[in-house]
């Protein structure tokens, strides 16, 4: 079905806080439309209003045809106990929740409801167009185990089941939030695949800068700092080069406005003051039988307060130009412990084995100031190579040793250290027991997170947010070997290229898995580990 959505006048926000306000925005057949902004932009929260999951605060969203279907696929996939991966594919689909009102419809049909006919046959329709007839034979055709848990999987394989799902549905119109989180280079390249040709339109938030140069046709900026909202035509590099163009006419503009302003409120002033000036001469000086030189200077007076007033109305006649907000810019640093030893972490002939997955055996040494790559598949055991190398898994058999003086700092790809209900200042003042409240407020602050989320329960902040949190600890505390597993996850383009600068100026050990194309080109290493079937190759 070729289906269209059409949003107008918009608007979102969190309590007294405008998130967007008067966004319009239509999505038409082929559409790829980039949605981008800063963590907290409310990139989430439209689209889960485009998707009917919360209520506008104001305007409308509206479909044509009214039957079209929706599909949202959210950046935090869950995992619901007992769900399997067979499971998974069909609710992820809508073919799960088609199916479902299809037997609705026809337990209404046996009893004879009123219109049960029509309400079967708009159920059946749904079913045919979201796939069910054919899905359980396209799952089939994957190469997963599709009665396995999806508890049970590792990143990676979880990855691949989220994968798995956007290939085989067939929505008329698609919301994706961050699809291509933890997907592995072959799995980039499907979904690019998929994305480029779709018929039917999708907007879709990435922070992947490879993925939306590759994919987007249009790019929708939410721009939190000045509270505006920007749709740009063409693709994301047409879109980065557009945005400084406008900022530096936005710039110039108030600086011309601002320049012309100072100059006619100085005209004003020295107006103002020479006529201040004859009025007193013309007092001091004319003596009363002068009737004509009194006169003359009068009328000097007279016209500089008209010259005053003239020039006071060409002020209230310029058109205000507000000055552009500065961006909002993370400085960040990775603070450094001392140097450990010369040998940091080793594994000698080490196997772990994870359920029907077997890492190993592994024999590596990462030495000091190593700076290593780690890449491979998504379940290819990376992850788990880490947890090996930090001693945090028991091994089936070798030997595992970490070096005298490490000091471990992590953003892990759960961001596991953020997730309860406990309140986010408290939960990263007990990780820097030694720090004062005031010094955590402040160092959250400058890592974009305000006085209401350092408050509220770490566990419901957005992903983007916990991964500040996480950046923000590793300057807080001093480490000298870094494990970065898929930093890249939730967070915002600026904040990604402050991460890369910082990883630029950190002279300790990094151990760096990601499948950010241009991360790794931008972060310097020297050395590459790949990971594929449980083994590990240089």
């Amino acid at each position: 079905m070729s289906a269209t959505m059409i949003a107008r006048d918009l608007a979102a926000g969190h309590g007294d806080r405008t998130l967007f306000a008067g966004l319009d925005l239509v999505v038409a057949p082929g559409d790829v439309i980039g949605l981008v902004g800063v963590n907290g932009a409310g990139k989430t929260t439209l689209l889960r209003t485009l998707a009917g999951l919360i209520p506008t605060e104001g305007g409308s969203v509206a479909l044509s045809p009214p039957t079209a279907n929706v599909g949202y696929l959210p950046q935090e996939r869950e995992r619901r106990t007992g769900e399997t991966v067979r499971d998974f594919l069909a609710r992820r689909t809508g073919v799960a929740a088609a199916q479902e009102a299809m037997d609705a419809a026809a337990q209404a049909l046996a009893d004879g409801a009123p219109d049960a006919d029509d309400r079967y046959a708009a159920a059946l329709e749904r079913w045919l167009d979201l796939g069910g007839a054919d899905l359980e034979e396209r799952a089939e055709a994957l190469t997963m185990d599709l009665d396995a848990l999806m508890t049970s999987l590792s990143g990676g394989q979880a990855a691949r089941a989220g994968l798995a799902s956007l290939l085989l549905s067939r929505y008329d119109i698609y919301l994706l939030d961050e699809p291509t989180n933890d997907l592995d280079l072959d799995g980039l390249e499907r979904i690019e695949a998929f994305v480029s040709g779709l018929r039917a339109g999708a907007v879709v938030v990435s922070h992947d800068r490879e993925f939306l140069t590759r994919t987007v046709t249009k790019v929708l900026e939410l721009d939190l700092a000045q509270q505006q909202v920007h749709l740009y035509g063409g693709g994301y590099a047409s879109y980065l080069a557009e945005r400084e163009l406008a900022r530096a006419h936005a710039r110039a503009a108030f600086e011309s406005y601002a320049d012309k302003k100072d100059d006619l409120l100085e005209r004003a002033r020295m107006q103002r003051a020479w006529m201040d000036k004859g009025v007193r001469n013309a007092r001091r000086k004319a003596p009363d039988n002068d009737k004509i030189a009194k006169s003359q200077r009068g009328e000097t007076s007279e016209k500089q307060a008209a010259k005053a007033r003239q020039t006071e109305k060409m002020i209230e006649r310029l058109e205000v130009v507000e000055e552009p907000r500065k961006e909002w810019e993370l400085r960040m640093e990775i603070a450094a412990a001392p140097r450990s030893g010369a040998v940091v972490a080793t594994l000698r002939d080490a196997v772990v084995t994870r359920g029907s997955f077997t890492l190993g055996p592994v024999t590596l040494q990462i030495d000091w100031a190593d700076r290593v790559a780690i890449t491979g598949g998504n379940g290819a055991g990376k992850s788990t190579l880490l947890d090996a190398l930090l001693g945090r898994i028991p091994l089936g058999s070798g030997t595992q040793h970490l070096g005298p003086g490490v000091v471990v700092g992590e953003v892990d790809q759960a961001r596991g250290l953020f997730l309860g209900e406990e309140p986010l200042m408290r939960a990263f003042g007990a990780a820097v027991p030694a720090w004062a409240d005031a010094d955590v407020r402040t160092l959250l602050a400058k890592f974009g997170l305000r006085s209401d989320q350092v408050m509220r329960p770490a566990g419901t902040l957005s992903p983007g947010e916990r991964t500040r949190a996480a950046l923000a600890l590793l300057q807080a505390r001093g480490v000298n070997l870094l494990v970065l597993d898929e930093p890249t996850n939730h967070l915002d383009l600026p904040a990604i290229e402050q991460l890369e600068a910082a990883l630029g100026g950190y002279t300790g050990t990094l151990l760096l898995v990601t499948h950010d194309r241009r991360m790794l080109e931008a972060v310097a290493t020297n050395r590459h580990l790949e990971v594929a079937d449980g083994k590990v190759t240089a």
